[in-house]
């Protein structure tokens, strides 16, 4: 099991690989990062009368803004009785995201980056770049489990989700885009969404 170190470090690149591939796309990304360390609330977003857990970035270009929360995954899951992919968030943050939604006015996209790792006793994973709007998703679950994450968490199969970047290899040929050493950026090709 990986521990906490590690799945930052995977966190923090997953974020970078789609922050990366939003910004190809001519979209300006701002990141959202919590002030105080150590607080275990992730970024805020402080509203007049309350604070909630904010999406990884706010994204926008001259047409249109939202918020992007980016998770980076080794597999989606196989859930046996759907029979399905799938991938998810905790539900405190979940809640916090749909409040977002409803009391800003941009929308909140959920973005997954997954590797094509293996489950535990699954099929080999996809992989790729998939998301969609908490819109649609919030009227698409797959399921609940309240014993995972600190709060349990919420999870969507792969066919509620838009397939936005294919990713054959992610290190070295990606159709995200990738820093390289000498700080200029490779981009493949991507598949068009409607993200933006």
């Amino acid at each position: 099991m990986p521990n906490f170190e590690t799945s930052l470090e995977k966190g923090i690149a997953g974020e970078s690989y789609i922050a990366s591939w939003l910004r190809a796309r001519g979209n300006t990304v701002l990141p959202i990062y919590e002030k105080i360390i150590d607080t275990g609330k992730g970024p805020q977003l402080f509203l007049p009368k309350k604070e909630l857990i904010a999406p990884d970035f706010f994204v926008f270009n001259n047409k249109k803004a939202q918020w992007i929360e980016a998770k980076h995954k080794t597999a989606f899951t196989w859930h046996r009785k759907s029979q399905k992919f799938c991938t998810g968030i905790d539900l405190r943050h979940y809640g916090d995201y749909l409040k977002v939604n409803k009391e800003t006015p941009w929308e909140v996209w959920l973005l997954f980056l997954h590797d094509g790792g293996q489950a535990k006793d699954s099929p080999k994973s996809p992989r790729g770049l998939y998301g969609n709007s908490l819109d649609y998703l919030s009227t698409h679950e797959n399921h609940r489990h309240s014993n995972w994450g600190k709060s349990g968490m919420v999870y969507w199969a792969i066919d509620s989700l838009k397939l936005l970047a294919q990713a054959r290899n992610i290190v070295q040929n990606s159709e995200i885009i990738i820093p390289k050493p000498d700080g200029k950026l490779f981009c493949g090709p991507s598949v068009p969404g409607n993200l933006f």
